[in-house]
């Protein structure tokens, strides 16, 4: 199942705000130093720098990017920040590692009006079920369905909706695509 990433640009154009909710590259198994100190792959490099160059190519760069402080999600943000350039606040958080879905509503919840587009970069099995959270029924059924199995190694979700971020509510948001790397190669 392939995804035009043209045609997801041009679906979030139709709303003023944007949450992209990704989950950091491919890691190694295991660290020395713990789960929280796993850094990324060869694979995961490579990945980080395809999303973000896909995203740059669309024009669906975010505002603001939170991130989780786990060394694997670090690696992925410098990565991206790579090709993102200087547009992106970034800021990092312990809580994205350790609080689970309250982490990412307290993003939200947080967010400026004038944040249009937020990127939150986080973990598995936290970020999906947010999703789940975060979707309207309205959304695609085929769409809802790929959040049941996950989010892969950066693999982004993405939700649209009309009202500011922190004014977002349960089962509000568009859900407007999902997407992996492989969708643009």
């Amino acid at each position: 199942m392939g995804v035009n990433i043209k045609k997801v640009a041009k679906k979030a154009g139709g709303y003023q705000y944007l949450l992209m909710v990704m989950r950091h590259a491919k890691t190694k198994q295991s660290s020395p130093d713990g789960d929280f100190a796993r850094p990324l792959t060869d694979k995961g490099d490579k990945q980080a720098k395809k999303m973000a160059k896909g995203l740059v190519k669309v024009d669906l760069v975010p505002d603001r990017i939170a991130a989780s402080s786990a060394q694997r999600a670090q690696e992925t943000l410098e990565i991206m920040l790579k090709y993102l350039g200087d547009q992106p606040k970034v800021d990092s958080h312990k809580s994205l590692y350790e609080d689970g879905v309250q982490a990412i509503w307290d993003q939200l919840a947080q967010s400026k009006d004038k944040t249009h587009r937020l990127m939150v970069l986080g973990h598995e099995p936290t970020l999906s079920v947010t999703c789940q959270w975060l979707a309207s029924p309205a959304s695609d059924p085929g769409l809802l369905d790929l959040l049941n199995v996950g989010l892969s190694p950066a693999s982004i979700a993405i939700f649209g909706a009309n009202k500011p971020l922190k004014d977002w509510c349960t089962h509000e948001a568009d859900l407007l695509a999902f997407i992996r790397p492989k969708d643009l190669d």
